[in-house]
């Protein structure tokens, strides 16, 4: 006898419990089509939330339970106010309601006449008796301008090998790329990947993306030498053995065609670091050290503490033993007393790298430069990592952020990453947001945020499921973009979104209204309501970074040529004939190039450069988009010495190497900072785009 099929809920209870939650129930990937969610992807969404959906009459309660709570409450659990206008929620409380505010500074108030900025708490008072407690986020109506028109340099940071560095870009590189760019190019910024920790293992995922924590930075990007314990070091003749085998490391890539291998160069700094942290601090570096970790805290307790526990018991926490998976049990408190001295290493460890953080920042400012260092913040975390270990009730359990099917991937995307919970931030006052902004913000310039669409809306894949069968989730994205504009305005620091791709309507204008830049790369800038000719520049907005190219695509040299086409044809990634993808490819060249030539622009250099070259091609590109409006104009660095292979390959995972190439020339070879300073071809690309910028003729 076969069991009964379980009775599924209506679809309009479904969809009615759905929105009470912000759990979309269709989406639409253009204006003119709508696609509905799979009853899957709902109910494991609004599974993920705490909301039983088991059977009709449970999601019909669910409904009930959910409508009467937002009736009957004062308070949303976080308030949103603007500095100098009433927030809505307190607009709508009942007449006579009494609010007693006790400000982030200590102060108590009784009205929310010039509030000062931050997040404060809020207790309100109904004239029938009913309180209600929320956190109240006052934040400036908008990001104040970029410190005027910049243009400045973008580089994956393991990719920029310098003599002195150990077989992959470092901090000392940084801050050395950012003095010399600053004073001798007159650039104002440098944007490095994401300098995350990563879960450590081997092989480590190199991708910068998938981290395993986004608020700690990772020591594989100190320079040991930069350390001044470094100097003091007792066994010398280990130390040499370890400057002696970096230096074969570094020659491996540079000189042999080696990948960069950041295992290798892991274990070479740890053993160093381990040597280095036996040397006492001096009285002003021990306090400096003491001052650090006052200020991080329980969170950078929980940081060490994974890393320690995870050298015992492996990199996925969810694989511990029981006791340990808490980072609040009794279990977990007497492993972090067994392992004090290793919990005490990965506490030096960040120290030591958030100084060398600071020192590039501060160097870059030295140097002249208007905004300095621009940072990546990835869209999530590992979920076997530190962070969600650490903060594992604001995640979502069972479920991935991902990317529904487009025009570009019609399997939709899956990238591992677990998803924080709208409510439990909301709960918290946004809380594990604002301390990941305030612990980045402590050394960048500025900060890019990639997916910023992800502060409305992220696509949650159910675990083990196809992304087909995932949904949208709506986020508060007014409370998030006040945490964002607070703590940015805060630190004086830019922001940019990565808007690329299908962004939700409203959501640029958003982004617009509070001062958030957007992100333009040129071959996407084309007149898509209209004749889709090229937009010329006139038509581009000025709140924007603009760029020809970034990590994820092919360098211009490479699509200039086509080469990017044959290479995907290589790895088995085009989606229609190579013929058919070759002649689309070469048709958006052609109508570029002609829009180039149109605007004077494709012409000889200075220099005498043949005007058909690649070279005077891609210096006209730069050209281009020096006459665009935008505010910052980016260099992908390995543009400026004529390198041909993207830093990733979407689509890819072991066929290509990914996040693993050192910057190269035209030929292949590797180049490192010293002959990058030393390019004539880079000062003539820089020197292009900076006179197009100003008006020059080039």
């Amino acid at each position: 006898m076969t069991e009964p099929r379980p009775v599924e809920p209506s679809t309009e209870d479904l969809s009615r419990l759905a929105a009470l939650y912000g759990v979309a129930t269709s989406y639409s990937p253009s204006p003119d089509r709508t696609v509905t969610a799979s009853a899957l992807a709902v109910t494991r969404a609004l599974a993920a939330l705490g909301v039983d959906t088991d059977s009709p009459e449970a999601v019909r309660a669910a409904r009930a339970a959910r409508e009467e709570e937002l009736r009957a409450r004062l308070l949303p659990p976080t308030v949103v106010g603007w500095r100098g206008a009433t927030p809505e929620a307190l607009d709508a409380l009942p007449a006579g309601t009494r609010l007693r505010i006790t400000t982030e500074q200590g102060e108590t108030r009784t009205d929310t006449d010039q509030l000062p900025p931050g997040v404060h708490r809020l207790t309100a008072t109904a004239p029938d008796g009913r309180t209600a407690d929320a956190h109240l986020i006052v934040a400036p109506p908008r990001l104040p301008a970029p410190p005027g028109r910049s243009y400045g340099l973008l580089v994956q940071l393991y990719s920029l090998l310098s003599r002195r560095s150990w077989g992959m870009g470092d901090l000392g590189d940084l801050t050395e790329l950012a003095s010399w760019a600053g004073r001798a190019l007159g650039a104002g910024f440098v944007q490095v990947n994401p300098l995350h920790a990563a879960v450590p293992g081997a092989p480590t995922d190199p991708s910068p993306y998938r981290p395993s924590s986004r608020r700690f930075p990772d020591p594989v990007h100190l320079r040991v030498a930069d350390i001044p314990e470094y100097a003091h070091v007792e066994d010398r003749e280990r130390a040499r053995a370890l400057l002696e085998r970096a230096d074969r490391l570094r020659a491996s890539v540079l000189e042999g065609g080696a990948l960069i291998d950041r295992d290798a160069v892991w274990e070479l700094k740890r053993e160093a670091l381990e040597l280095v942290r036996d040397v006492p601090l001096g009285p002003g570096r021990d306090a400096a050290y003491r001052e650090y970790l006052a200020e991080q805290g329980e969170a950078l307790e929980d940081h060490a503490t994974w890393y320690a526990l995870a050298e015992v018991h492996g990199s996925d926490w969810h694989r511990w033993p029981d006791g340990l998976r808490d980072p609040r049990s009794a279990e977990t408190a007497r492993a972090r007393g067994e392992l004090a001295d290793r919990v005490d290493f990965h506490r030096r460890l960040a120290w030591l790298t958030d100084t060398q953080l600071a020192a590039a920042q501060r160097a870059a400012r030295e140097a002249g430069m208007t905004v300095g260092v621009v940072h990546d913040l990835a869209v999530g975390v590992h979920p076997g990592g530190a962070d969600a270990w650490a903060g594992q009730e604001h995640f979502a359990a069972g479920m991935s952020v991902g990317a529904p099917p487009d025009a570009f991937n019609a399997r939709g995307q899956d990238w591992g990453l677990p998803p924080w919970r709208p409510d439990r931030l909301a709960e918290s006052g946004y809380a594990p947001f604002r301390q990941l902004l305030r612990a980045l913000f402590r050394y960048a310039g500025a900060l890019r945020i990639d997916h910023v669409m992800g502060l409305f809306r992220l696509w949650w894949v159910p675990l083990g499921e196809a992304p087909t069968e995932g949904t949208y989730v709506h986020y508060d994205a007014e409370a998030m973009l006040a945490v964002l504009v607070l703590e940015a305005s805060r630190a004086g620091a830019v922001v940019i979104g990565e808007d690329l791709g299908t962004v939700e309507p409203g959501v640029r204008e958003a982004l617009r209204e509070r001062g958030v830049l957007g992100t333009s790369v040129l071959w996407f800038e084309r007149d898509w309501e209209g004749d889709g000719r090229p937009l010329p520049p006139d038509g581009w907005r000025a709140d924007c970074l603009a760029t020809a190219t970034t990590h994820d695509l092919p360098p211009t040299a490479s699509r200039l040529t086509g080469e990017h086409v044959e290479l995907r044809d290589s790895l088995g990634l085009l989606t229609r004939p190579l013929e058919e993808e070759r002649a689309e490819a070469s048709a958006d060249i052609a109508d570029w190039l002609a829009e180039l030539t149109r605007l004077g622009l494709l012409q000889a250099t200075t220099g005498g450069t043949d005007p058909s070259s690649e070279e005077a091609e891609i210096e006209a590109v730069h050209r281009f988009l020096g006459r665009t409006p935008a505010r910052m104009l980016g260099i992908w660095l390995p543009d400026g010495v004529g390198d041909r292979r993207p830093q990733n390959l979407p689509g890819t995972w072991d066929q290509y190497p990914n996040w693993r190439l050192p910057i190269a020339d035209a030929e292949g070879r590797p180049v490192t900072l010293e002959e990058l300073a030393a390019s004539p071809r880079l000062r003539a690309l820089v020197r292009a785009l900076r006179e197009s910028a100003e008006g020059r003729p080039s």
